[in-house]
């Protein structure tokens, strides 16, 4: 399913607050069977009625309240970013339009970008062509390496990323509606998230959801974070930073964790109970990369003793196999690892534990929203937190929830 285009969909938030074909006709300056067919066409899509027909007017459905809900927030991304290139774009754009606009910004090339839409790549190009000359000046620079989108173009970009999503999960809670499973959840795995969290959370949601789309996406932590405020994944799993990295993202606690320092079984320090700072500044170490959570608690030990850090390998992924491979057969090499639940790598042991961290899920803000009666949402503190840009209706949370159980567990 395919839902109507932006202007059809802007006629029907019309008839929402207007609860009348009529007074959205004129308020819209089109006819009343324009309306008329533009919302049996946007039912047809929807797979159901709308609309509450009555002779005190129009009034919207439970399908168009959670409708009206989602193309409110799709607009509310992308008009302010319409508006600010051209003042009519929100009058005249098409969602073609938007699309083939994202598709170019990503690939900054046209045919490249074409063949990520299978269409034809002069359609592409007609279609941003038109957008510029509605907004008087271009969007892309035409060099030898590509094209090079404007600080304009950036922009509506990313407010368009976010309402294209927003509209394709419209579709979701539509289909939700009908207990059919639709969209997929995109979940962008943290190392911690891989080895501690996902794997019996995603087993345990398989369970209950088990014809619901999931991919995971492995990453560090700065191409994550990208990708979640395009709209491109719709949640990050693993440790949480602190304080939060920006302020157009939300983190979530699931449960604390404990890191810990490994040692092979020959090194001198294993079976140690007391150790001192100094002494671990003398041994080489295996750490995460700077940046991390684990890596701030690492290098604070050494600042908060007045210490050197020693030198350390480290890498895009740490995991338990270097802990292994570092004790192995030299009686050197240390391990910061997650303490843990199971036991330590084959041929090395725990050598002392070390301060914890938080894990827990990272996901954009508007999830802090009450949906009304008329498809409008206001903030409420109680309200379901991952009904946001790109929630999944009662799907996240209850990913949430058992992702939750997992890392108690």
């Amino acid at each position: 399913m395919s839902l109507a285009s932006l202007r059809h969909l802007r006629l029907f938030l019309a008839v929402v607050d207007l609860r009348s074909l009529t007074l959205a006709a004129e308020a819209c300056g089109v006819t009343q069977p324009a309306v008329t067919q533009a919302m049996a066409n946007l039912e047809a899509r929807a797979g159901g009625a709308l609309f509450q027909r009555s002779r005190h007017g129009a009034f919207a459905t439970d399908r168009g309240v959670t409708l009206a809900h989602r193309v409110r927030r799709a607009l509310g991304f992308l008009d302010p970013a319409l508006t600010e290139v051209s003042p009519r774009l929100p009058l005249t754009v098409t969602r073609a339009q938007i699309t083939a606009l994202v598709a170019v910004r990503e690939a900054e090339n046209f045919t490249l970008a074409a063949r990520s839409l299978g269409v034809g790549q002069p359609s592409v190009h007609r279609a941003v062509a038109q957008v510029e000359h509605e907004a008087g000046r271009p969007l892309f620079e035409r060099t030898a390496y590509g094209l090079i989108p404007t600080r304009a173009c950036r922009a509506l970009a990313q407010a368009a990323r976010l309402a294209l999503a927003e509209l394709g999960q419209a579709e979701a809670d539509l289909a939700e509606m009908d207990g059919a499973e639709a969209g997929r959840i995109v979940i962008g795995a943290l190392p911690l998230s891989r080895s501690a969290i996902l794997p019996r959370a995603l087993a345990r949601f398989r369970e209950a959801r088990p014809r619901q789309p999931v991919s995971v996406i492995d990453g560090v932590y700065g191409e994550l974070l990208a990708a979640l405020r395009r709209g491109d994944i719709d949640v990050i799993v693993g440790a949480l930073r602190d304080p939060a990295p920006i302020g157009d993202v939300v983190q979530e606690r699931l449960f604390d964790d404990r890191l810990a320092f490994i040692a092979g079984r020959a090194h001198p320090m294993a079976g140690r109970t007391a150790i001192a700072v100094a002494d671990l500044a003398r041994e080489p170490w295996v750490v995460p990369r700077p940046g991390t959570p684990a890596r701030a608690q690492f290098d604070g030990i050494f600042a908060a003793a007045g210490v050197a850090p020693p030198g350390q390998y480290s890498g895009k992924r740490v995991d338990l196999a270097d802990a292994r491979d570092a004790g192995r057969g030299a009686a050197s090499g240390l391990y910061l690892g997650r303490a843990g639940r199971g036991r330590d790598p084959k041929g090395s042991r725990g050598a002392s534990r070390c301060p914890g961290r938080s894990a827990g899920a990272a996901h954009r803000p508007e999830h802090a929203q009450r949906l009304g009666a008329d498809g409008s949402t206001t903030p409420d503190a109680g309200s379901d937190p991952h009904r946001g840009a790109q929630g999944r209706g009662g799907v996240m949370p209850r990913f949430s929830d058992v992702a939750q159980g997992c890392g108690a567990g």
